[in-house]
């Protein structure tokens, strides 16, 4: 199994924390945010790690190299503008590989459980969902009782970031910037995506203030142990 981690955006709900850091290296409860996500992996027994970058790109291949620091061995998918989450998976693919993998976004914090995962059984994708947070209360998808994601449907919830793609979800659209969410929408309508309702701990680590929200979190939970 074979990861990918998105971290080729702007971060730019997260300025001016990140007019000169990217993103996935502001730091965490003493680590890069990013690193939290290789730490995890690792700890799966996942280390073969393809991240796309673009802005501030450099600075993040400078602080990670090659993974090793983390147990990982990492892959660089380097883009020179932005792909959005769709085109940078879809530039991405002669890393990955013709096999299911797990997709992380690079801004979030989960304590998903991954060295248990999910099959597609056939779908195109697999979705962690969770409870939807006070930013986003209408959430996204419907979850039925069969652990098939609709587009439309009640009670909502919200993707969290987290997910296992078949490859073929993007390969037979042309290289280039566009967005994954049409794709699986489009995947949802052809009852081709599953998911199940993550309840642990989650943050979509959009803002400042979630930022440091979540690193004093951590910071407690590291001194409690």
């Amino acid at each position: 199994m074979k990861a990918m981690i998105l971290a080729a955006g702007f971060g730019t709900r997260m300025r001016p924390l990140t007019d000169h850091c990217p993103k996935p290296l502001l730091p965490v409860a003493g680590k890069p945010l990013i690193g939290h996500h290789l730490t995890r992996l690792a700890a799966a027994g996942i280390d073969d790690i393809v991240i796309n970058v673009s802005y501030r790109g450099e600075q993040i291949i400078q602080a990670l190299g090659d993974g090793r620091d983390y147990g990982v061995h990492i892959t660089w998918s380097r883009e020179e503008a932005p792909l959005e989450t769709g085109g940078g998976i879809r530039q991405a693919l002669p890393l990955l590989g013709d096999a299911p993998f797990l997709l992380i976004n690079g801004d979030i914090w989960c304590d998903a459980e991954l060295s248990a995962l999910p099959t597609l059984e056939g779908a195109l994708a697999h979705l962690w969902l969770v409870d939807n947070p006070d930013h986003h209360p209408a959430g996204d998808f419907h979850l039925d009782d069969a652990g098939t994601v609709h587009v439309e449907g009640s009670p909502r919830l919200t993707f969290a970031g987290l997910s296992l793609l078949d490859p073929a979800l993007v390969s037979d659209q042309p290289p280039g910037a566009f967005a994954l969410a049409p794709l699986l929408k489009r995947a949802m309508d052809a009852r081709q995506v599953r998911g199940h309702h993550h309840r642990g701990a989650w943050v979509d680590v959009g803002t400042p203030q979630r930022l440091y929200t979540l690193d004093a979190h951590l910071r407690r939970s590291a001194s409690a142990q």
